[in-house]
């Protein structure tokens, strides 16, 4: 069994893992997913899909979720770094609308879980990058949801690069904010 470090972040249901990385003279090895380290620290997760993604400078994917087959995410960083973002949407959560952003590197290897009732982002900050996650339920096609990055609502402290173009997809650029999409609330 590898070993992991799992900060409960200030969102229940988010948390930052750190594995083990055992690192020599040829290099490193490190155990990314381990279902029993991962039950011992009280995620039960069971995945059913591996994404993988790869982006440039300045891309902004995001904010997603999935409305009927909600989707929770393991993810990391494979090469670059990134600022990945979870928007808690549950509508009886005493958190709902807050954001918790982490930076996460090929270097420090940190992972995020992303429970499912959470609208998911993140923010390329090297040249390029690497990403890729491990979901709990399957992609839907037709069943995507989406929330306006920049809602100032919610107000994600994103670290765009000043000299770097932001590139958004038109999609993305299209969302509403949270009281446009969920009337429920306020």
């Amino acid at each position: 069994m590898g070993q992991i470090k799992v900060t409960r972040c200030g969102i229940e249901g988010l948390c930052v893992i750190e594995p083990t990385v055992h690192r020599d003279e040829r290099g490193y090895f490190v155990e990314t997913y381990n279902e029993n380290d991962m039950k011992a620290e009280g995620l039960d997760l069971r995945f059913v899909q591996d994404n993988q993604s790869m982006s440039q400078k300045g891309v902004l994917r995001g904010l997603h979720f999935q409305k009927q087959f909600p989707q929770g995410k393991l993810v990391r960083v494979l090469r670059g770094s990134v600022f990945d973002v979870a928007v808690d949407l549950r509508a009886d959560s005493k958190t709902y609308g807050q954001w918790f952003g982490v930076e996460l590197t090929e270097e420090n290897m940190k992972q995020f879980y992303i429970p499912e009732g959470f609208a998911h982002g993140f923010y390329v900050m090297s040249d390029i990058a690497i990403f890729a996650y491990k979901c709990t339920d399957f992609y839907h096609p037709g069943d995507e949801g989406g929330l306006l990055y920049c809602d100032p609502e919610i107000g994600i402290d994103w670290p765009f690069d000043p000299d770097a173009p932001l590139i958004i997809s038109d999609k993305d650029q299209k969302w509403l904010g949270l009281s446009e999409t969920f009337s429920f609330k306020k």
